[in-house]
Order: structure tokens, then sequence, then C-alpha cells
């Protein structure tokens, strides 16, 4: 009788775990169906903001997002193919520094186009950047009217377009000062 008993109760906790397993296994098949729908769809979204970004920031030229063949969308690389104006299309590590860096950002603002982030920090993205092109990247960051960015930087030019600025001073070696400024 007593072997019976605990026949029955583990024979009912594998049945209902064999049942709990088929049922995650049904959930885990579905969101991996509808990570993959909204990918896609995100991901094409983000290709037409990064070309449209891409030239705003560059003053023409194209930027193109591709997926590289791969069987499964979810781990396909991306290749970002970039056309300054005026230049031939090229391999992105033959780009000067501060040409990486705006498509860099260029990319960046395009996912921001798509999903919104109530606030954003960015730590030295401008740092390869020229004065015009810094004035350009933080005239695009205007854009973004309910995104509050927080940038650290070194940049004076950076710092001119700033509507609030805190920092960190040093008047005398060993002694630092903190500092806000409207």
């Amino acid at each position: 009788k007593e072997v019976s008993e605990r026949y029955t109760t583990l024979k009912t906790q594998h049945d209902d775990l064999v049942a709990a397993e088929e049922k995650l296994a049904g959930i885990i098949l579905d969101l991996d169906q509808a990570m993959r729908e909204q990918f896609k769809t995100n991901f094409v979204i983000i290709q037409q903001n990064f070309n449209r970004v891409f030239a705003e920031l560059f003053g023409g030229g194209k930027g193109t997002l591709e997926l590289m063949e791969d069987a499964d969308i979810l781990d396909a690389g991306i290749r970002i193919i970039a056309q300054p104006p005026g230049k031939q299309l090229k391999n992105i590590n033959l780009m000067s520094g501060g040409e990486k860096t705006m498509t860099a950002i260029a990319l960046m603002f395009a996912v921001l186009k798509t999903k919104p982030t109530p606030c954003c920090i960015l730590d030295e993205v401008e740092a390869a950047l020229d004065d015009h092109n810094i004035h350009v990247f933080a005239n695009y960051l205007k854009k973004f009217e309910n995104i509050q960015f927080t940038l650290i930087t070194h940049q004076k030019t950076t710092m001119e377009h700033a509507d609030v600025m805190y920092g960190v001073t040093m008047p005398e070696r060993g002694i630092s000062k903190v500092f806000s400024l409207r």
C-alpha cells in the first residue's frame, strides 16, 4: 500500500513536470517567434531612420544597414555601409575617425528614433569630431525633445550647446571644486 501511494505521488509529480516542460517549450517557441517578428519590423524602421539620419549628419550621402546572410535572423551579423557625400562607397575601416564617429552616432540616433528612452548618457561620443561636426551633432541632439541627454565631455564646443553644465575643476593642486552653470 505504501509503495503504491508513493508511486502514485511520484507519478503525479512526474506528469506535472512533463506537462510544465511542454507548456514552457510552447511559451519559448511563441516568444522566439514574437522576437523574430519584432526584430524584423524594427530593423526595417532602423534601416530607414539610419539612412535619413546619416544624410542629415553628413549633409548628404547614404547610410545602409544590411543583415548578413545567416540561417538564424537573431544570430545574423549587421553590415554597416557608409558613403559620405562625394566619396566612393567604402569599408568603414577606411574612413577617418570623425567619419566613423558620425556613422556610429547616426546609428545611435536611428535606434533612438525607433525606440526612444526617457534619458540617455553619452560619454565622450563626440571626442573624435572637429568643431563643425560637434555643432552638427549638438544641433541634432536638440531634435529629441522627449529625451534628456547627459553628455560627459571635455569638448568646449559641446559645452557651448548645453542648457545646464556640471563640472569639476581643480583651482589648486589636489583640491577639487564642483560647480554648476545654467
